[in-house]
C-alpha cells in the first residue's frame, strides 16, 4: 500500500483546507516544488497533486506548478486533480509528464466522459470520488448530490479506472482518522482499487488500512498529518511495506 503525500495548491502556494473549504486554508510553504523534493527526499512513491483553484474554475489554473515538480521528478509517478474536464487537459498533464489524471466533478455529471477518457488514454484515469454521508459532492464539494458514491463507482468497473480515489469530507483536514469502513466497502463493491483520502491522522490509521489493503486498498493519500507533524511518511511507507508481507 503507497503512502502518498499530498500537495495541495491554491494562488501558487501549498495549503491545506479544512472539509474543503477555501475559506479556511493554511499555508505550508510558498515553493510547492521544495516540498515535493521533501516528500520525495522521504522515501515517498507517489505524489498526490490537486489544483484547488482549477476545482473550483472548472479548467488548470496551477498547471505551471504542476509542470515544474512534473519537470522535476521525471521518475516518479504524479497523479493530479482539479478542474480536469477535457481530453484537451489531459492530454497537457500527460505531455508534462503527470502519470495519472483524477476526473471528479465530469465523473458525476457524465459518467460516459471517464468511459471515454479510458478507451483514449488507457492506463491513466483516476476517478475521484468525494462523499458526505455516503453522497457524492462535486464542484470543489460545494454540492452534495444525491448519488451514492458506491454506486457511481459500480458504474467505472468495467470501464479500465485505474483507480479511485475515495475522500470522505467530513473528515478531511479534520485529523479525526481514516473512514476505514467506507473505504473496504467502496473498493469491494467496485472492484476497482482505491485510494483512501480523508482523516489520516497518525500511524494507526496506517496500520489500519494497510491491514485491509488485500481487499482492494491501493494507497493512502495524507496532507495535514505529515505537514503538522502527527505522521512520518517514511515510517508510514516502512509500516505498509511489512505488513503487506505478513
Amino acid at each position: 500500500m503507497l503512502i502518498i503525500p499530498a500537495i495541495d495548491l491554491k494562488d501558487g502556494k501549498c495549503v491545506r483546507l479544512r472539509q474543503g473549504r477555501m475559506d479556511d486554508s493554511t499555508v505550508f510553504s510558498d515553493n510547492p516544488v521544495d516540498m515535493a523534493a521533501k516528500w520525495v527526499e522521504a522515501g515517498c512513491r507517489r505524489l498526490h497533486l490537486v489544483d484547488l483553484n482549477g476545482a473550483f474554475a472548472g479548467n488548470p489554473v496551477n498547471g505551471e506548478i504542476v509542470n515544474a515538480i512534473a519537470k522535476a521528478y521525471p521518475d516518479l509517478p504524479i497523479q493530479i486533480g482539479g478542474g480536469i474536464r477535457s481530453a484537451e487537459t489531459i492530454q497537457a498533464y500527460l505531455d508534462a509528464g503527470v502519470d495519472y489524471v483524477i476526473i471528479g466533478t465530469k465523473a458525476v455529471k457524465e459518467p460516459e466522459f471517464v468511459t471515454e477518457m479510458c478507451k483514449q488514454f488507457p492506463g491513466h484515469i483516476i476517478v475521484g470520488l468525494d462523499a458526505q454521508d455516503g453522497y457524492v459532492a462535486i464542484d470543489g464539494w460545494a454540492e452534495v448530490t444525491d448519488v451514492k458514491a458506491v454506486d457511481l463507482a459500480k458504474r467505472f468497473r468495467n470501464d479500465g479506472v485505474s483507480a479511485i480515489v475515495y475522500t470522505d469530507i467530513s473528515r478531511d483536514g479534520m485529523m479525526q482518522g481514516v473512514n476505514v469502513e467506507a473505504t473496504v466497502e467502496l473498493a469491494r463493491e467496485a472492484g476497482i482499487p482505491v485510494i483512501a483520502s480523508g482523516g489520516v491522522t497518525d500511524i494507526e490509521d496506517i496500520r489500519k488500512l494497510a491491514a485491509v489493503a488485500d481487499q482492494g486498498i491501493l494507497g493512502a493519500i495524507t496532507g495535514r498529518a505529515i505537514y503538522e507533524g502527527t505522521l512520518d511518511v517514511a515510517e508510514a511507507q516502512t509500516l505498509s511495506d511489512e505488513l503487506s508481507k505478513s
